[in-house]
Parts: C-alpha cells; sequence; structure tokens
C-alpha cells in the first residue's frame, strides 16, 4: 500500500481536564478552566490542524459533556463519525473521564490527579465491534499503551486493531506511555511488549523487554542502568538491539527532557532511522504548559514522516513540535501551519509579518 495520501486514524480515551487557574494548588482553586485532552486525542487533533486527515475513535456517555467533547474535536478538523455515544445500558457509569491538573512554576512541579475509572470508554464492550470495517480504508494508525492499561477488554481492542492493521498493510506507530496510577511496571512492560512484532514506528524505549538472556530473564534487562539522558553511544546500541529483535520496526524515536525547573526545560532527541541513529538539536524554553509535549513529539514526527523529510529534519520537526507545545495551553499542539514549527526547528524566532 502506498502513502502518498495519508489518511490517519487514533483510537483513544478523550477526558475532561480540570486546571485552576494562573498555576494556582487544586486546594486553594476557587474556580477550574475546563478543556478536553488525552495522549491520542491529542495527536489527532494536532494533526488535523496540520491539515492531515485526522480520525479519532472512542466511548463517551450520550451526554451533554460527551457531545462537547466530540464537539471540540470537530471543531478542530477531526473526523469523529466512528466515535460511539454510549447509553446508561451498556456504559453503566456513563461518565467520561476525567483528570485535575495542577500547572507548576519555578521550583514547583506540576501535578495530575486522575479520576478516570468506571469511564464509558474503559466500561464499553469492544468484542462485537466492526474493527475490520473501523480500519478499513485508513494507512496509518496510532495507539499508546495507556489505553490497555484501562481494562481487559481494552487489551484486546488494542491487540486486535494492531493484527488488522497489520493485515492491511497499514502504517503502524506506537507510544508506550506509562500511567504508574493505571497499571504497575511489569503489567506494563508484560503487555507492550506483546504489541513490538506489530509496530512500524516506535515512539519511547519504553516499557517493553529487551532481555539480555531470552532464556534466563535472572540476567535483566537490556535497558537497566541506562540513565533517562543517555550518550549517543548508549542510546545507539539499544535502537540496535531493539531493530535486531524485531527486524519490522523502521523507526524508533524517544525525546529527552532536562528540567532545569518547572518553568524551564530543554529537550531533545534521538532516532534511529534508515539504518542509523541521529541526534537532534538542543531546544531550551520557558513552560506555560508542559502536558502533551510528547504527544506534540509523536505527532511532529508522523508529520514529518508522512511529509517525507530528510531524517535530520524529522527529528528537530519532533522536538521542535515538542517545545512549541509547551508555550501553549490545553493538551494538544493546536498550530495550523507547518511553517511556524519549521521556523522554530531552524531556530529562527523573529516576528512574521
Amino acid at each position: 500500500m502506498g502513502y502518498t495520501e495519508n489518511r490517519f486514524i487514533t483510537i483513544g480515551e478523550i477526558m475532561l481536564r480540570l486546571t485552576p487557574p494562573d498555576h494556582e494548588k487544586i486546594r486553594m482553586a476557587g474556580s477550574f478552566e475546563a478543556s478536553y485532552g488525552g495522549s491520542e486525542a491529542n495527536i489527532a487533533l494536532a494533526l488535523a490542524n496540520l491539515g492531515v486527515d485526522s480520525t479519532f475513535f472512542t466511548v463517551v456517555p450520550n451526554n451533554s459533556l460527551g457531545k462537547s467533547a466530540v464537539r471540540m474535536l470537530r471543531s478542530n478538523d477531526v473526523h469523529c463519525t466512528p466515535i460511539i455515544l454510549s447509553t446508561k445500558e451498556q456504559t453503566p457509569s456513563h461518565r467520561l473521564g476525567c483528570y485535575y491538573l495542577e500547572t507548576g512554576f519555578g521550583i514547583r512541579a506540576s501535578k495530575v490527579i486522575y479520576d478516570r475509572q468506571h469511564s464509558a470508554f474503559s466500561e464499553y464492550d469492544f468484542d462485537p465491534v466492526d474493527l475490520e470495517g473501523l480500519l478499513e480504508g485508513y494507512t496509518w494508525l496510532h495507539l499508546s499503551g495507556i489505553t490497555p492499561a484501562l481494562s481487559k477488554g481494552c487489551q484486546r481492542l488494542t491487540l486486535n486493531c494492531l493484527k488488522i492493521a497489520r493485515e492491511k498493510g497499514m502504517r503502524i506507530s506506537f507510544d508506550g506511555n506509562f500511567r504508574s496510577t493505571l497499571w504497575t511496571w511489569e503489567q506494563a512492560r508484560d503487555f507492550c511488549t506483546q504489541c513490538l512484532p506489530y509496530i512500524d514506528i516506535l515512539l519511547g524505549i519504553e516499557p517493553y523487554h529487551l532481555w539480555k538472556d531470552t532464556k534466563d530473564h535472572e540476567r535483566g534487562d537490556v535497558k537497566d542502568n541506562i540513565p533517562l539522558q543517555p550518550t549517543y553511544g548508549q542510546q545507539d546500541e539499544i535502537f540496535r538491539i531493539f531493530t535486531e529483535r524485531y527486524p519490522d520496526l523502521k523507526c524508533i524515536a524517544r525525546h529527552v527532557r532536562y528540567a532545569h525547573s518547572g518553568s524551564e526545560n530543554s529537550l531533545k532527541a534521538f532516532m534511529w532511522y534508515e539504518g542509523h541513529t541521529f541526534e537532534s538539536k538542543l531546544f531550551t524554553f520557558n513552560v506555560l504548559d508542559r502536558v502533551g509535549g510528547g504527544d506534540a513529539f509523536a505527532s511532529g514526527l508522523i508529520y514529518a514522516m508522512m511529509k517525507h523529510y530528510k531524517p535530520m529534519d524529522i527529528i528537530n520537526f519532533a522536538v521542535a513540535s515538542s517545545a512549541l507545545k509547551h508555550t501553549i495551553r490545553g493538551d494538544a499542539n493546536i498550530t495550523d501551519d507547518a511553517s511556524t514549527i519549521r521556523d522554530l526547528m531552524d531556530m529562527d524566532y523573529d516576528i512574521k509579518r
């Protein structure tokens, strides 16, 4: 299948986000700013704003909150036709997942509190859904490790979609996105490792088992003791072992964060592509809203690959997308002009008139 006309689809949960204004702490807040977000939704939103044909599949309760989330997606040019508005019989708790964000400032880090148990998405029975029909006609599927953490049904949904997408010849990207409040590290590694044979583009190097000896797990994981901010050589070795074990991987990319304070961060990234490891520029910036930075990195990488950028431009565009997102309130990188990201990629900060 060719990829000249990209039709992108992603699957996951969208949530209501409640944030105290002006960097207030939750326990002091007298009001909350409401918006919507979630990893997969953020990527669909970012790509749609950049002009990519982008579709999102989820389940939301058939009430005003669920409809409001769908309305926000549609207002950003995301196709929402497959979205299911569930009844109380289908999802007894009949609720939209929610999370509270306490935005950090200076030396105070941001904090997230989830309220997403028994959401419509996690309660819905996906087994009767026609996944073949859902994925028909699309060229690119993106999934993350957040969805399978929500329920056993979501685990079946994830694996079934990966298998069907592989049979259809779709390009498949996957972001492990470990969430410690949803499942354990070992549970995440056990499941996400099952996904690796189906993936073309891997975002992040965790949570996956990459045993030093597949017959003797006591010897540990290849990634053990690798620092969060690795050297080029350390990262290159990990990429090489991943691609030796999983030869269908076409690209592996991960960003590296340096948190100087809650308000100032630096980012760079490494990417394995076409047999080589590439290292991006280092971007340093002030943080307005950090949530969604990893999703902006993913959407930037996907967009640049769709547009057939050169390898160094792919990874620099991805990091620039993430850096730019840190200056935008809300979960998603709502940027409707790729040239804005390219200017940042080239470190051109001049006013555009």
